[in-house]
């Protein structure tokens, strides 16, 4: 069984980990969470993770290490570690936003493989939309790291100057259909549906859209055109949303993030 180091345990980190044991690709005891303060890992240790505040000693018998730090954290990780990865023996996962390969090379060693990787928080859950991309990654390497991902979700290879726009559409993206759910359930109490009722009708409602995209494949205009008659009431509600912008700022919302997401490990 591979053994994995997991280094920064914040929210990406967790659950990946979590996604990994739930799924049964590892046990516990096979993933090192790396966080400064130990005192917020009383739950993990519960979990039977192990733990450590020791970078450097905690990858010393990983197979996979996982960079899950911020992007401003990760320089001063990779000085850290770098006198002590080894490069015939271990693979670098980065799920670190706005950082290439290259960047990660620069501090370890050109000979390092190295393996972007962006999933989003329902990794926790084994449904994240994960997309992996190298520039030096050997096939094999690469189809371990798509086996790890497909555990917790669906996995795609993309060319790895499209990472950030991936960022912006699968890692932000979540937040994006939460908070339209969020609106819904809004709107739902607004003509009359109790908070917990209305919520719960959204998110089935925004759950079983997906589901009918994903199993019958086809186009959601075509499905939206099902249930919009003349003159009626969902046509009218589309409408009314179109001329307030709602197409409009999801895609300026998805362009800004995918900007803003370029530039984090250099600002």
């Amino acid at each position: 069984m591979k053994k994995i180091t997991i280094i920064g345990s914040g929210n990406i980190g967790l659950s990946l980990a979590k996604g990994l044991v739930n799924k049964a690709y590892c046990k516990p005891d096979d993933i090192t969470l790396t966080r400064r303060n130990l005192k917020l890992m009383t739950n993990e240790v519960a979990a039977g993770f192990n733990v450590s505040d020791n970078n450097i000693v905690a990858i010393y018998n990983a197979d996979i290490v996982v960079l899950a730090v911020l992007p401003q954290q990760l320089k001063k990780v990779l000085e850290e570690i770098a006198s002590s990865i080894q490069p015939e023996k271990q693979l670098v996962i980065s799920v670190v936003s706005g950082v290439t390969c290259e960047d990660v090379r620069k501090e370890l060693g050109n000979n390092v493989q190295v393996i972007r990787a962006m999933p989003n928080t329902a990794i926790a859950i084994g449904q994240s939309m994960t997309c992996i991309a190298s520039d030096n990654a050997i096939d094999k390497n690469m189809h371990e790291v798509t086996t790890l991902f497909e555990t917790v979700g669906s996995v795609v290879t993309i060319n790895e100057d499209l990472m950030t726009s991936a960022t912006a559409l699968c890692a932000c993206g979540i937040a994006f259909f939460l908070r339209s759910i969020r609106a819904a359930s809004q709107g739902g109490v607004e003509i009359g549906f109790h908070a917990h009722d209305a919520l719960k009708m959204a998110v089935q409602t925004a759950k079983g859209a997906a589901d009918l995209l994903l199993l019958t494949q086809s186009h959601p205009e075509g499905e939206i055109d099902k249930v919009t008659s003349p003159k009626g009431c969902t046509i009218a509600g589309l409408n009314e949303m179109e001329h307030n912008g709602f197409s409009s700022a999801f895609i300026k919302g998805i362009k800004l993030s995918a900007k803003k997401a370029a530039g984090l490990y250099n600002d």
